[in-house]
Parts: structure tokens; C-alpha cells; sequence
């Protein structure tokens, strides 16, 4: 096929990090279009710096850059690579922002490249506020009352003019960061200037606040040759006010009239022309709501009027993007990308159907339901309430014929412990029934389970409209799931309270609690009754054409769409929501894992629960179900897949449980207990290496030393080993995620808060407790046959042990690791995986304990001196992929997934061309760096510490350490800048071992400021300093004075770990995050930072990822 353009190659620009805003659907998005623009015959050249995706694999793009996204970088790379065009409207607000900068730059002038999709013209008028405004008033749309300010005098002035409330909304930012609302003058001025240092171009949209009103987002398409369509209208549950990530989001709207659909779908379609866009665009709109909702809307007993505001414009792939494409299975960024290279909507054939072009709107005949994934099982002290700062890490969504099932499945999704709708808060008990004020009904997190409480306590859905503004068809619907609720209390199980009650989507569990059964006794009750889940087919247009794709999601209807697959087939289980611990590494793994049961011949089945990702892309596996991955859908989908011809289970495919993280991997015992088969290691080996005493006791069968310590189910137990192994002690619950609850303990005080608080966080399961071991920590991902085991690369942390390996930098290869050092941890780590039966991936954790604390990565293998000795303890056995499985696969050029699926699959690793023991060295170093969305969340400390808190990751790479390093700060926005001041807080216990660094910062020319005690150190050592004391307000400047007004461009704080002494530099690290300057935590960060910074005299290379690597072939 040829275009309409001169256009052969493109640069397309990836998002970047996962961040609370910006998650993985731009994975989607970039991976589809790359695809997309080679069935073009289009050369493909996409930058992204995080590791972490399919679309920086070998393969997706014709070239591959994971380089920082700065405009330094892009510019060297369009002079090598001297692309037409660049597509910036697949990198979410990143790629938008770099488009503009680039243009700003002069670089797309100086060699001529022209902006794909989205012209520069648009860019500016859908993201610069006031422009966006005029825009609007020109075409005669109502917009709701506001100013667009840069200065907060500006901001004030217009807010006396609009009155109160006010919505301030920053120009050029994701996910409304630096966004709030004004209720009273008082919060005015801190949230104007929020907004304006939030914002690129110090810019703001003082806004009319429009409490109440129903929020609507439509998706629409656009061609060159002005052709439009309306891809799907999504409605939030939530009114205005609470961003649309952090809202419960259903499609197609459920509430809208005929009238109000057409009356917003046109004037969707004036504003994509009007904006000529050339691909998808994101209009969000406000609706005037139901009088019930807002009464004070109708105090004259007339409907608003205008009855519509015009919100927002996203101008490129979104978000909701993601989720109306996975909603419809409308493959909009595919489809996007070829309009950009010239292509119209009736040229582009629809691959659903394979029938009908890409200018048919889709239709869909069921309901779909999206619910957050929000952070607070994790941080417990940040502020829930939700406004129109997104606080999401990710997201589900749930396919059902009615609203009240695909509700309920979204809730099952979420993975919250068991948290159906029928949990309540144990002090909601108490609280009064007559009261709405006693109740979570505020928009928060745990507003959902409020309004079921409410309604359980007989509020009428009138009264609960008026005090939420949700409108009462949403009331109604959970008002319906209470009634049956009722009746599954009150009345004996019968074959059709049974099916009326999974008709409305209650799991097995609840309809077990509520009727006295467990859930096996139902699941078998629902056998004996012949009620099982069909399958239905997404297939966007509403079963009008035939579907070519095999995308399905369960109901309990009569036909069944999803006949078993014929032949050799795996099911594949997914990982779930994107939350902190469980990223977008293991959607890279479940793709890859469906990829290599392909090549193999082998079916790949996907069973995920996540619309942002390319595992649920319609075209990724050979089946797709949409499914929670609960226990319940999980064994359907086996059971669905396993019918024999007369419609009964008899041999059930194998599930894949070792690439969706902790989720795939804590369903292997419930799996194996009902009979099914697990391909690779086996239910009981990976009970072993996940069970403390188990594994310990495994572990001195074989001699291999780890740190003193046991599994306690009682305080007294815990205060026992604690007091024989000694304090400091890491305690953390067992099978359990990214660190989750995990802690250092300092004293028996604390040792006694925290397990009387821990153990739901373990679901009644034992804490662990160990001797802290203050060392370096080194992990190890290896592929074991059951006879050899293959090591792709050893990864050394930054940090040393006490922080979480998911929020260390990672260093490929271990750069200050002795030959012995090497060999020791090599052969732990065959020992322990052959020892345990493995059959696929394991990830190994390692401290070394050694005489010198600091060894420099950057020098240590040229010194050749002698070190001494060392033990190294194994910490823990992960029998699964880990997060570092991307980037030692990118590092090393190992197709590590496949490596592990071909061995689960039979083939010795041996047969595949690898021997055991470790892979050579690739010659070049690579440095894994945490990204965090702390600004995010208001209330949570960024001090690192054993549990997770970053919620992505970028990579640098380069041929030594410091550049490689250098490249991963920047890409994670933790550079120093050459010139600067620097605030420095030290606990004592780390004086000694700061000197070095504070050296370094006086050698770099950086001014010094610092608390009393660690300025009166500085003195000694012979350096200028500025004393700032840690009383706020007793003495000028206190530590958050020289934060607040600019002087300190970085903050380096370190404390002893006791609770009060987190609380005494909680301010200086949290206003660090406000002002988003660098704030290390670790010494060893801080000195990895300013020790690039001091040796930047050769600078650094951009490689595509063909020149750094010797890429090894994959079939």
C-alpha cells in the first residue's frame, strides 16, 4: 500500500515513565502505530526512555531509541536519522510538549520536519487556555465563566470578578497536575500559584466551578479530507469536579436522552474541525444534570441554561482513548496513525471486522464500566479525597450485558483483598443511620462502598442524589444490587434467585456469605443447576457484521460465542490493574508470553482485566477475555475452554502464572487444588519459595546462608525473635506485593504497633522478621530447566538494602562485585532454582556484607585491590518474573520471556542455544532509575525506604557508568543542574559516610546550606555554609524558606529510621516534591548524581538500540 504523502519515515515519541496521569495506554497506543505505519511501508524511529513497554522492543519500531526525552536528544537524533514527519500525538502530554518545544527550538524548521496528526497551530490552541477559550466563544460554544492568568495578582483579580468556587486548571500538564478547586478565599492564592508552577508556560484558567453537573467525554476521529466520527461516549458516575481518571466511568452513557446525545455529538464534531485535527481527539463536556442531582440548579423551576459547557480538548491519544478503544474494540491509535501519513477513514479497513472500514461508527450492545485503581492501601496517610488531580495509578474495566453486572465484575477487578460491594468500614457500624455527614459519601476512594451503605441504611435515592450529585439512575442500579442482597439474606437458594442474582453480577463468594454457603459450594450448586458464564464476542458493530477477532467477555446468557479453541492452547493470566508494585513490567511479560506460545503453534489465551495495556490489544493473543482475575472467572475461562463436544469439562488448557506478578502467581494453589494444570514450575514449588518457613528451611538444606530471623503469628512470637536476632529488624507480611507494608523496625515499641496493625495486610497469613542487613543488595532474574540454569546479567542496586528494589537504581552489570563475589552468587542461584524444580523464571535477591560500605561503581574494577572478605545472604526467591525483566532483556539482548515459555514448553535451554552459568558480559553498562508521582499525593512521604513508591522507571545506557547514569537521571527528572545550591540534612548515624559527598558538592561549585548539626560538620570539614534551622518560624531562613523562595535547587535528607525522626524532615521532602526539585533520601543516589555531574567533560552517546546491542536472534 502507498500513501498520500512523501512521507517515509517517521519519528514517533513515546510518553516516558509510567506516572499518576500518564500510564501504560501510551504503550498501547505507540505499539499499535508502529505496526500501524509499517503496514504502510513507512520507516518507524520512536524514542522512549522506559524500558518497561513492548514498544521499545526490537521489532515494533524499525529503529529504537530508549534515550531521555529531552529536546537535546531528540535533536541529535533527527539529525541522524533525518525523519519527514514526527507523530507527538501517541506520547500523551509528554510527546504533545515536546512537539511544542522542538518548535520553539527552531529544530523542526532546521530540518524540515513537519508535525503528523495534529498541527502546531492546534497543539497551542487546545492546551494554551486562553487560546483554547477564544477558540471556543468564536464558534459560538459555551464555555463555562473564567480567565486565563500568569501571575497570581492576575489570578486574584479574576476570582473577585467570577466568585467562588473556582477550578484552577494549568496549561500543558497531565493528568490535572497543579489543578484544584478554591472553595474560600483562604485557599486562593496557594491554589493559583500550584497551578502556575505546575505549568510549562506559567499559566493558569481561573474557571467557574460547576458543582453538580453531569460530566461527559466524547471520542471522535478526523481525516484529511474532513471526514468525522464518533468513536464512543463515555459518562462518569462521578459529577464535575473529580478528574475523569479518578472517576467511575461507564460506556455508553446510561442517561443520556436521544436530544442531549445528538445535541454533544455535533458539537463535537464542530470542534474537531474546527481544531483539524487529523486523527482521535478526547472533547470532555459538562451537562446540566438531573434536578434531583442539583436542586439549586432549578430554584426557578428552569433548566440551565445553556444546558452544556465545553470543558476540555485532549488533541491527541488519551487515556480514555485507551479505554473507548478497548470499550468498542475500535483500534483508534492504529487508525490514528494512518490518517497522519494521508490516509481517510474509508480507505483504512477496520481489522475487527474485516468487512467494514474505519469511517463506520461502532456500536456496542452491552454496558462497560471502568473504576480506578487509587494508591492508598499503600499510603495510608495520603489524602483520599479526590478533586481534579488525578491520584490513580491505574485502572479496570468490566464487560456485562447490564450495569449492576459489569459494575460489580470492575469491583472484583480491582484486587482489593476480597473487597466486594459487601464490605463496609467496621466504624460505619456506629455510625448514624439518619446522619449522611457520618459516612465517606465525598468523592474519595471509598465512596463507592459509602453509597452502598447508605442506601443499606434506607436513604432515599432522592435525598442521596441532592447531598452527591450522582445522578438517581446510578443510585437506582445499586439500590437494585441492595434488593438482591436483601433477598439472597432472606430467602432459600433457588435456581432463579440464583440466576437472577449472577445475572446481576454477584460472585460466588457473595452470594456464599450472604445465603451461609462457601464458595466451592456454590460454584457446584451452579453446576448441579447448569449454570454456567457464556461468552460473548466484542465485535463493534453490535453483531451486525461478523467479527474476525477474538475478544470476549462472560455473561449469563444462553449462547455461547467463545467455542473452545481447537488444537494446543495456554491460557496466559494477566496482572491486573497497573498499581505500585505491579506495573507494566508484567504486561511486558504476559505479551511476550503469548508471543512465544505462538511461535511454538500453541493458542495463547489472555485472561486480563486492564483496558490501558497491550495484552488486552484485540490482536495481541489468539483470545482475549475480558475477565476479573479472581478465582471464580478464572477457572470459567478453564472450564470454558475445556468443553468436549457434549458440553462437558474435560481437559482444561494450562495456565501461564509466572508473568502476571503476584496476581497470576497467587491464583497457582487455588488453581492446582481444582485440578487444573500449570505449565512451567509446578503449584507446589512455588508454594515453597513463597512459604517463609518452607523456604528457609529449603534453604539451610542446601547450606545457603540468609538473614537470622522467622515467621511470627503473634505479638509474643514477634517480640521473641526480634529480641534473640536483635534490632533493627525488617518485618513484612508474606505474599504480599511491592513491598506492601513492609518496614524497619528500630525498637520493641514499634515491633508492637505494627503487628497489631498488619495483619490484614497478609489476610491472616505469618509476618516475616529478619535481621536488617545494612549491605549491598544484588538481584538476579534466571531462566532454570529443571537440570540448567541460564543468568542473563547480574544487577547491582545503587542503594544499598533497607530500599525497595523497585525504587533503586539498578546497575547492569554488577560493577563493584568481586570475581568470588560472582561466582558465589551464580552458583546460589543454580543451586536454589534446580534445588526448588523450577521450570522457567526466578527472581533472586542478595545482600553482600562486607568490610567497606561504599564501593564506587564508576572506579572500583580498575583499583584491583583487595577487599577482604564477604557473606552474601539470599533475602528472598521470587518464582516468577520480577519488574527488572524488561530491562535486563533490553541490556543484554536476551528474549528472556521466550527463553522461559520455550523451556516451560519442553525445550531445554541447552536446545535453544544457551548454556548454563551466566551470559557474557555485553560490553556496554545500563542503569535502571524509579520514577515517582509524588506531587500526586498529597500527604505521602518520598523518603525510600523497604515499601514501594515509585510507579515507573526509565533506563540509560551508554559504555561506562557515569554517562549511563547521567542519561537515567535525566530521564527521570533527578539531574543536578551544573551551577546551583543544595539544602543538606544528615542524621547522624550517616555523617561519617557524607563527607565525601559534601566534598563533591563543594567541588561542583554548589552553594551550601544546611540544618544546625550537619552545618556544624560542614564548618569543621572547611566549607562556606548557610545554617537554616529545622524550627520553622523561630529563625531566618528555616529550612523550608531556602525550598519555598528558589535559593536550593536539591535536597539531600537522611534521618534514622525511628518514626519521630520521619516526622522531623517529613516538611523539607514534601516541600522538595511541591517545588519538584531533586530530593535524595540515600547518600549513595545523591553521590551517584553529583559524581556524573563532576565527570561530565566526555559527555554522552545516542545509540539506537541496534548500534548499543548485539541483539540476539529470537527465532
Amino acid at each position: 500500500m502507498t500513501t498520500t504523502t512523501n512521507i517515509s519515515k517517521v519519528l514517533i515519541i513515546g510518553s516516558g515513565p509510567i506516572l499518576i496521569g500518564q500510564a501504560a495506554e501510551f504503550d498501547y497506543a505507540g505499539s499499535q502505530a508502529c505496526r500501524s505505519l509499517r503496514e504502510e511501508g513507512i520507516t518507524t524511529v520512536l524514542v522512549n526512555s522506559n524500558p518497561a513497554t513492548i514498544m521499545t522492543d526490537q521489532g515494533v519500531a524499525d529503529i529504537v531509541y530508549i534515550e531521555p526525552l529531552t529536546v537535546e536528544v531528540l535533536e541529535r537524533i533527527i539529525a541522524k536519522e533525518r525523519p519527514q514527519g514526527i507523530l507527538p500525538t501517541l506520547g500523551g502530554q509528554t510527546g504533545l510538549n515536546l512537539a511544542v518545544e522542538l518548535a520553539d527550538a527552531g529544530v523542526l524548521a532546521k530540518y524540515d520536519v513537519q508535525l503528523l496528526g495534529t498541527s502546531l497551530e492546534t497543539i497551542r490552541k487546545a492546551e494554551d487556555r486562553d487560546l483554547f477559550r477564544r477558540l471556543l466563544l468564536d464558534m459560538g460554544e459555551p464555555v463555562p465563566t473564567s480567565a486565563s492568568v500568569s501571575s497570581l495578582p492576575e489570578g486574584k483579580k479574576a476570582a473577585s470578578v467570577i466568585g467562588l468556587p473556582l477550578v484552577i486548571r494549568p496549561a500543558y500538564t497531565l493528568g490535572g497536575t497543579g489543578g484544584g478547586v478554591a472553595w474560600t478565599w483562604g485557599e486562593l492564592d496557594q491554589v493559583i500559584q500550584d497551578g502556575l508552577d505546575a505549568s510549562p508556560i506559567n499559566q493558569v484558567l481561573v474557571e467557574q466551578y460547576l458543582s453538580g453537573w453531569k460530566e461527559l467525554e466524547y471520542e471522535v476521529m478526523r481525516d484529511g479530507a474532513d471526514n468525522c466520527i464518533t468513536i464512543c461516549v463515555m459518562e462518569n458516575l462521578d459529577p464535575m469536579g473529580v478528574h475523569t481518571g479518578d472517576s467511575i466511568v461507564v460506556a455508553p452513557s446510561q442517561t443520556l436522552t436521544d436530544k442531549e446525545h445528538q445535541m454533544l455529538r455535533s458539537a463535537s464534531l464542530r470542534i474537531i474541525r474546527s481544531l483539524r485535527i487529523e486523527g482521535g481527539c478526547n472533547i470532555q463536556f459538562a451537562l446540566a444534570p438531573h434536578p434531583w442531582a442539583a436542586p439549586h440548579l432549578y430554584d426557578n423551576g428552569q433548566a440551565p441554561d445553556p444546558n452544556y459547557y465545553v470543558i476540555e480538548v485532549n488533541p491527541r491519544v488519551s487515556r480514555s482513548s485507551a479505554l473507548a478503544s478497548k470499550a468498542t474494540g475500535y483500534p483508534i491509535a492504529r487508525v490514528a496513525a494512518k490518517i497522519a501519513v494521508g490516509k481517510r477513514l474509508d480507505e483504512i479497513a477496520n481489522p475487527v471486522t474485516g468487512k467494514t472500514l474505519a469511517a463506520f461508527e461502532p456500536a456496542i450492545d452491552y454496558c462497560v464500566t471502568k473504576i480506578p485503581r487509587w494508591p492508598f492501601d499503600k499510603f495510608p496517610t495520603a489524602d483520599r479525597r479526590l478533586g481534579i488531580q488525578m491520584k490513580a495509578t491505574g485502572e479496570v474495566m468490566a464487560i456485562d450485558r447490564v450495569f449492576e453486572a459489569s459494575l460489580q465484575k470492575a469491583v472484583r477487578s480491582l484486587e482489593l483483598s476480597g473487597k466486594s460491594l459487601l464490605w463496609e468500614d467496621p466504624g460505619w457500624q456506629d455510625s448514624n443511620s439518619s446522619s449522611l455527614e457520618s459516612l465517606p459519601l465525598h468523592p474519595n476512594d471509598l465512596r463507592l462502598w459509602a453509597l452502598m451503605a447508605t442506601l443499606r441504611r434506607g436513604t432515599s435515592i432522592q435525598t442521596l442524589s441532592g447531598h452527591t450529585g450522582i445522578d438517581p439512575w446510578f443510585l437506582t442500579t445499586l439500590q437494585n444490587i441492595v434488593n438482591m442482597e436483601r433477598r439472597l439474606l432472606a430467602e432459600p437458594l433457588t435456581p432463579r434467585l440464583l440466576h437472577q442474582a449472577k445475572r446481576m453480577g454477584f460472585s460466588d463468594e457473595q452470594i456464599g456469605t450472604l445465603g451461609d454457603y462457601l464458595p466451592d459450594q456454590v460454584r457446584q450448586i451452579r453446576k448441579e443447576w447448569g449454570f454456567r458464564p457464556v461468552y460473548k464476542m466484542v465485535d463493534t458493530c453490535a453483531a451486525e457484521f461478523e467479527a474476525q477477532t477474538s475478544y470476549f467477555y462472560s455473561t449469563y446468557e444462553q449462547e455461547n460465542e467463545a467455542l473452545p479453541l481447537k488444537g494446543k492452547k495456554c491460557v496466559v493470566i494477566g496482572s491486573g490493574p497497573i498499581r505500585i508494585g505491579q506495573g507494566i513490567e508484567f504486561d511486558y511479560c504476559s505479551v511476550h508470553a503469548a508471543w512465544a506460545l505462538q511461535k511454538e503453534g500453541v493458542a495463547s489465551i489472555i485472561i486480563n482485566s486492564n483496558p490501558e495495556t497491550v495484552s488486552t490489544d484485540f490482536d495481541t493473543s489468539s483470545r482475549l477475555y475480558f475477565e476479573p482475575l479472581d478465582e471464580e472467572s478464572v477457572l470459567d475461562v478453564l472450564e470454558n475452554e475445556g468443553m468436549d463436544e457434549q458440553g462437558q469439562v474435560s481437559t482444561a488448557p494450562a495456565s501461564v502464572v509466572q508473568f502476571g506478578g503476584q496476581t497470576a502467581i497467587n491464583l497457582s494453589q487455588s488453581l492446582a487444588r481444582h485440578g487444573m494444570p500449570i505449565l512451567g514450575s509446578t503449584a507446589q514449588a512455588i508454594d515453597v519459595a513463597s512459604d517463609r518457613h518452607k523456604f528457609e528451611d529449603f534453604l539451610s538444606r542446601l547450606g545457603i546462608p540468609q538473614p537470622p530471623g522467622a515467621a511470627v503469628s503473634s505479638v509474643e512470637q514477634g517480640l521473641n525473635v526480634a529480641q534473640r536476632i536483635g534490632y533493627p529488624v525488617l518485618v513484612r507480611p508474606s505474599y504480599v506485593l511491592g513491598g506492601r507494608a513492609m518496614e524497619i523496625v528500630q525498637n520493641a515499641t514499634e515491633l508492637i504497633h505494627y503487628l497489631t496493625s498488619a495483619v490484614e495486610v497478609g489476610q491472616g497469613r505469618p509476618v516475616l522478621i529478619d535481621k536488617y542487613l545494612e549491605g549491598r543488595e544484588v538481584e538476579m532474574d534466571a531462566v532454570c530447566d529443571g537440570v540448567d540454569v541460564f543468568i542473563p546479567g547480574i544487577m547491582e542496586h545503587v542503594e544499598r538494602a533497607g530500599v525497595h528494589s523497585g525504587d533503586s537504581m539498578a546497575i547492569y552489570p554488577g560493577l563493584t562485585l568481586t570475581k568470588e563475589e560472582v561466582e558465589t552468587l551464580v552458583s546460589y542461584t543454580s543451586r536454589i532454582a534446580v534445588g526448588l524444580e523450577m521450570k522457567g523464571l526466578i527472581n533472586i535477591q542478595y545482600v553482600i556484607m562486607a568490610e567497606e560500605r561504599y564501593r564506587d561503581p564508576a572506579t572500583f574494577r580498575a583499583m584491583e585491590k583487595d577487599v577482604g572478605e564477604s557473606i552474601i545472604y539470599v533475602l528472598e526467591a521470587n518464582p516468577r518474573s520480577s519488574r527488572t525483566v524488561p530491562f535486563i532483556s533490553k541490556v543484554t539482548g536476551v528474549p528472556l520471556v521466550q527463553v522461559a515459555t520455550n523451556v516451560m514448553m519442553g525445550h531445554s535451554l541447552k536446545a535453544q542455544g544457551y548454556e548454563a552459568g551466566l551470559w557474557p558480559y555485553t560490553g556496554i553498562v545500563g542503569v535502571k532509575a524509579p520514577v515517582f508521582s509524588m506531587s500526586k499525593l498529597t500527604g505521602v512521604d518520598n523518603y525510600l525506604g523497604p515499601e514501594m513508591k515509585s510507579t515507573g522507571e526509565v533506563m540509560g545506557v551508554d559504555d561506562a557508568f557515569r554517562p549511563a547514569v547521567a542519561k537515567a537521571l535525566m530521564a527521570s527528572n533527578l539531574s543536578l543542574p551544573p551551577q546551583g545550591a543544595v539544602l543538606v540534612s544528615i542524621a547522624d548515624k550517616d555523617k561519617p559516610e557524607s563527607v565525601p559527598l559534601i566534598r563533591a558538592f563543594a567541588k561542583a561549585g554548589y552553594r551550601l546550606y544546611a540544618t544546625e548539626g550537619t552545618a556544624a560538620m560542614v564548618r569543621a570539614l572547611g566549607y562556606d555554609v548557610t545554617m537554616t534551622t529545622k524550627r520553622l518560624g523561630e529563625g531566618s531562613p528555616d529550612m523550608l524558606d531556602v525550598i519555598n523562595d528558589g535559593t536550593v535547587d536539591a535536597v539531600v535528607n537522611t534521618v534514622n529510621e525511628v518514626a519521630s525522626t520521619l516526622r522531623d524532615g517529613f516538611e523539607i521532602r514534601r516541600a522538595a516534591v511541591e517545588h519538584r526539585i531533586p530530593c535524595f533520601t540515600s547518600l549513595d543516589t545523591a553521590r551517584a548524581a553529583i559524581e556524573s555531574l563532576l565527570h561530565d567533560d566526555a559527555g554522552y552517546r545516542i545509540l539506537s538500540s541496534n548500534d548499543y546491542f548485539k541483539v540476539r536472534p529470537t527465532d
